[in-house]
């Protein structure tokens, strides 16, 4: 594998010949790590199905959970996905952004039927990462890039946590140091007369629907079914560590790790073998992008237990505690 770096806020980054090299990389069908302004992908090409299956087998991960293509423009994922004026809204508001949205696949996008799951809808997405866009300009095609972590355990938002998680199967990992929002995106779903909240992230929902001007309606039960999701993220178990996860903690248990939100810490918080706090002022903004990595420390301390205290459901909230009860979920993944 090789590492190589990169300013975040780096935006022509076609001179390096590190690119070339990627781009190379991902032409032939290789496996890169890349940042993205959420959490690091394990990107390939999402039109070669040898190269989405790679994907698939690096992380573990089921292949009836789709991929989402990432595009360097609104233009690009015309070419994919057929928009209404709701997705031109949302698209025109928040693109380059934590925004994936969930539309019907054109009958000619050359995004295999492995990178939806043989869905005959397509999620897409825009990144805000300069490198993620120049990227998928250069390739040519659109770009999976999944979560580069195992199936179902913590998303990596360091180049050094991806690389512990998924080395030996990449070609390629850029780093650009800690991912800044933290969460992954936000998928709204678009194939049906109601928008829905399939996947709470990086965008808070009361912003999509001030610009919607509707509510978005809760996923139906067909679309978390365990054999069938129709977004990525949303398993029931998901983004676990190997330590057990209790929420809305008020007291910390002998021998627990604690993951702390506020200014208060609770009952017990002197019997934690670890803690990490998510922001003592209470900001959900920075609680988002530390979480996974706090989440990462506190499972490498040991314990055999995660107490999290109460985080609220407002804003970013609501992507941080969709994230945490998947992880607390029974697990799914070993």
């Amino acid at each position: 594998m090789q590492r190589w770096h990169l300013s975040p806020d780096t935006f022509d980054v076609s001179a390096r010949p590190e690119f070339a090299q990627t781009v190379a990389a991902l032409r032939a069908g290789q496996l890169v790590g890349v940042p993205t302004e959420t959490v690091y992908g394990l990107a390939a090409d999402a039109s070669n199905p040898a190269a989405v299956a790679a994907i698939f087998a690096a992380k573990g991960r089921p292949h009836f959970n789709p991929l989402i293509a990432h595009v360097e423009n609104l233009e690009a994922a015309q070419r994919h996905a057929v928009f209404d004026a709701r997705a031109l809204a949302l698209a025109e508001a928040f693109w380059p952004g934590a925004l994936t949205l969930v539309l019907p696949k054109r009958a000619d996008s050359p995004v295999c039927d492995l990178a939806t799951a043989g869905l005959d809808s397509i999620a897409v997405r825009v990144p805000a990462a300069p490198v993620m866009r120049a990227l998928a300009h250069a390739v040519g095609a659109p770009l999976a890039a999944p979560s580069a972590n195992r199936s179902g355990r913590i998303s990596g938002t360091t180049a050094d946590a991806v690389a512990d998680d998924l080395g030996p199967a990449l070609t390629m990992l850029i780093d650009a140091g800690a991912t800044p929002v933290g969460v992954e995106s936000t998928i709204v779903g678009l194939t049906g007369p109601e928008p829905v909240l399939l996947r709470p992230g990086g965008i808070a929902r009361e912003r999509i629907e001030k610009r919607l001007g509707t509510p978005l309606a809760a996923p139906p039960a067909s679309a978390n079914a365990p054999e069938a999701p129709q977004a990525p993220g949303m398993l029931s178990s998901h983004y676990a560590p190997h330590a057990t996860v209790r929420l809305n903690a008020t007291h910390v248990l002998p021998g627990e790790a604690l993951l702390a939100f506020g200014a208060d810490l609770p009952e017990g918080a002197e019997l934690a073998v670890a803690m990490e706090s998510l922001s003592s002022s209470g900001d959900l903004t920075q609680a988002a992008a530390r979480l996974f990595q706090a989440l990462r420390r506190l499972d490498a301390s040991g314990a055999p237990s995660i107490a999290v205290m109460p985080i609220p459901r407002d804003g970013l909230g609501e992507a941080i505690n969709d994230r945490l009860r998947r992880a607390a979920a029974p697990r799914t993944v070993t």
